[in-house]
């Protein structure tokens, strides 16, 4: 039987509270993870990264690992949990579909939106910067996104930046302006050739990793602007999946109280003020 409409947003509204009055008091218990998740026990969950993204995760070459914020903010809260854990690399772009379609558990940093709610289940832990990077010496001089026009900008493929831009380059048409020209990339490190290959004049994608990219390549890009958006980041799981949900926002509040993410941030030089409440949205 399906259920009316107000009856069951009422029903997603008292696991919401629930849970978050849960996460609360949330702490850090292991061993006890058979008794309060049972549908978790003795199950590995598989976490796909993409390992381009540093600071938040990249590969150590020297020992073929995966490091960065998100891997050790992953592994606190499963550690926490006390569930067993895989994490396997892909492309940025084929993660959330993967999340959909179940082939993988979770994904860590994913911009949250109503559109993406639809699909997903996120548990929000940060909020969100965009930063915009170009050649070294801003040939273009581009200050501001009203700089864009008659440019082209590279965005991730499925990326919030990506819908913003078309909404960027429909405006500079409607304005009489030159044409803005959007390109899409399937992970940050081709975002970045096209830069460096002057193929594309702007790349947007996140404000720590354009800064961190600019630190480490002074020579070949530089900081254009940043935008400070306040759009909202967290771990995506398929929709529905209310034992792992319920138990991840609760193990990440947990690893909030003890002050694990904010030394995560500090480790990594990701601003500590970036750290939000631990919250499940489900719409």
């Amino acid at each position: 039987m399906r259920l009316p409409l107000f009856f069951a947003s009422a029903c997603a509204a008292l696991l919401i509270g629930a849970t978050s009055s849960r996460a609360l008091d949330a702490k850090c218990e292991p061993e006890k993870v058979a008794e309060k998740y049972p549908a978790l026990s003795g199950k590995t969950l598989v976490m796909g990264v993409d390992a381009q993204t540093p600071p938040y995760v990249s590969l150590d070459v020297a020992t073929s690992t995966l490091q960065g914020s998100d891997i050790d903010l992953a592994k606190a809260v499963f550690d926490c949990i006390g569930v067993k854990y895989e994490i396997k690399s892909a492309a940025w772009s084929g993660l959330f579909p993967a999340v959909i379609s179940g082939q993988i558990d979770l994904m860590f940093y994913l911009y949250y939106n109503e559109v993406r709610a639809k699909e997903g289940d996120f548990i929000l832990y940060m909020k969100a910067g965009t930063g915009a990077i170009t050649q070294k010496g801003n040939p273009k001089g581009i200050r501001s996104q009203e700089d864009l026009c008659g440019n082209t900008v590279a965005v991730g493929l499925g990326s919030v930046e990506e819908a913003q831009m078309k909404d960027v380059a429909g405006k500079c048409i409607a304005s009489g302006k030159e044409p803005l020209t959007v390109m899409t990339y399937p992970d940050n490190a081709a975002g970045f050739r096209l830069v460096a290959a002057d193929r594309a004049d702007i790349m947007l994608t996140d404000l720590a990793l354009v800064d961190r990219t600019v630190a480490e390549k002074p020579q070949t890009y530089e900081r254009a602007y940043r935008v400070l958006s306040g759009l909202q980041i967290g771990i995506a799981v398929k929709k529905g999946n209310v034992s792992l949900s319920t138990a991840l926002v609760e193990g990440l509040a947990a690893v909030q109280a003890a002050g694990g993410q904010r030394a995560i941030l500090e480790k990594y030089g990701i601003d500590t003020a970036l750290e939000i409440p631990a919250q499940l949205k489900t719409e």
